[in-house]
């Protein structure tokens, strides 16, 4: 176990400490106050998608819980709470009538947080698109970004005065690939074609979002988050060497390309580019406007190998298997590592602005003895992974913040509630929160630090 006071020395001071959660893993109340359903919750109900069909109906009943989570997050003294706004809260139909009630909550929340000194980091969306949109192709459709840029201008002219950081999207390679192509995730499409529009307008949408906060709220940060893949190469061979390359143009390339460079990767586009839709005019430029920071998931590395055969589409790659048996409860191979020649390579190929570790965590489904969670292997892989931190920092990368994933145990996508993920064990029966070995330890790490010294972008 890495000592806190030890590890924080390493730091500089004015580093942020965080939490994140996400709003449909942890609101519950789907019904409640004119919310209505998402795509997530129409694939909750669809049989075989989400184990044992569990659904967001209550999860960690976060809506009717918020000021004692709030109290919370304050125990575990972080300076930031990361956390997303449900557009079917806001504008139930996706477009229409905007619901007050929906923005009530989140005034409650924003304002909760400023009471008790916590810094607010939103974003705008975490995959729960509304319902309705789906009717219209959801994000297979033009029509979606231009609703995503009325969403993101209604949030911010009612919340934008106090929030310290806004991102448009989380994880935008899930969005695309995890939910048009592979059918992990809502919708559950399974077309390259779907996927390759999903990409491009789910790009345009984030241009138009970020169009969108800077007319309503000039002053606050605006960034994007990216679950980048952190790709090695299975052998030192010219031929894994080159999947490498294809690999990474297919699960990093398609979204930092557009935002840090205005086009689309050539080979991704070689491949693929007659299934793309029309790119129109002006596009690029929306979707490549310079933001002010920019957040970083990662949980664990791609190893490949090249596919001889080529079989299948772009990028015609193998998994490999991992450099050990470690791994977390999910089955994730743990190699931290694998971060720091991420963000090495992310920041040698692109003009980055300063970057927040805005998820990184475990699975470690340790159960409650006694009244304490022994999550010791969670604890080890934070610690771990906050020493890459330290050692990007040293070496003169502007990593400014961490966010471990997550506050709480919670709905788990398509794990449902099998996974535990949580810095606080929650029992969904009783809904009784219970603070783990490692949620005291990024507690006393966070000890170790000022608030208030820094603000994103």
């Amino acid at each position: 176990m890495i000592d806190a006071k030890t590890l924080a020395s390493r730091l500089p001071g004015d580093f942020t400490f965080g939490v994140a959660t996400a709003a449909f893993q942890i609101e519950g109340a789907g019904k409640a106050d004119g919310r209505k359903p998402s795509i997530w919750d129409a694939f909750c109900n669809m049989p075989g998608r989400v184990y044992n069909r569990d659904n967001g109906d209550v999860a960690c009943d976060h809506y009717n819980r918020l000021e004692q989570d709030l109290d919370l997050i304050k125990d575990m003294g972080v300076e930031a709470y990361r956390f997303s706004i449900a557009w079917p809260r806001i504008i139930p139909d996706g477009t229409g009538a905007v619901n007050e009630a929906g923005l009530d909550f989140y005034d409650r929340l924003v304002d909760g947080c400023k009471a008790r000194g916590i810094k607010t980091f939103a974003t705008l969306y975490h995959w729960d698109l509304p319902l309705l949109l789906a009717g219209d192709g959801g994000w297979t459709a033009r029509s979606t970004a231009y609703a995503f840029q009325r969403y993101a201008k209604t949030v911010m002219n009612r919340l934008g005065d106090r929030l310290d950081a806004v991102a448009t999207f989380n994880e935008p390679w899930c969005i695309v690939w995890l939910s048009h192509l592979y059918g992990i995730h809502a919708p559950g499409e399974r077309a390259m074609q779907a996927a390759l529009h999903a990409m491009h307008y789910m790009n345009l949408a984030h241009g138009l979002g970020v169009e969108a906060i800077r007319a309503e709220a000039p002053d606050v940060p605006v960034g994007l988050v990216l679950n980048a893949a952190s790709i090695i190469p299975g052998s030192d061979s010219p031929a894994d060497l080159a999947a490498t390359e294809r690999a990474h143009q297919f699960h990093n390339g398609a979204f930092f390309d557009p935002v840090f460079k205005g086009e689309y990767p050539k080979e991704f586009v070689e491949a693929l580019g007659d299934r793309m839709p029309v790119i129109e005019d002006g596009d690029m430029t929306l979707i490549s406007q310079k933001l002010d920071w920019w957040g970083l998931n990662y949980y664990t590395p791609e190893r490949v190998t090249d596919d001889a055969e080529r079989n299948g589409d772009f990028p015609w790659t193998v998994k490999a298997p991992p450099a050990s048996d470690v791994k977390t409860d999910i089955g994730w191979e743990i190699y931290a590592p694998g971060l720091k020649l991420l963000v090495e390579n992310l920041y040698r190929r692109y003009e980055l602005p300063e970057c927040y570790i805005t998820e990184n965590g475990a699975c470690d489904n340790t159960g409650v003895v006694d009244g304490e969670v022994d999550d010791t292997m969670r604890l080890d892989y934070l610690g771990d992974h906050l020493d890459v931190v330290a050692n990007l920092i040293k070496d003169g990368y502007p990593m400014r913040g961490y966010f471990a994933w997550s506050l709480m145990d919670n709905f788990e996508w398509a794990e449902g509630y099998r996974m535990r993920f949580g810095l606080v064990h929650v029992d969904y029966q009783t809904q009784l929160r219970t603070v783990k070995k490692s949620g005291k330890w990024y507690r006393e790490l966070a000890a170790q630090f000022p608030k208030g010294n820094h603000k994103a972008g």
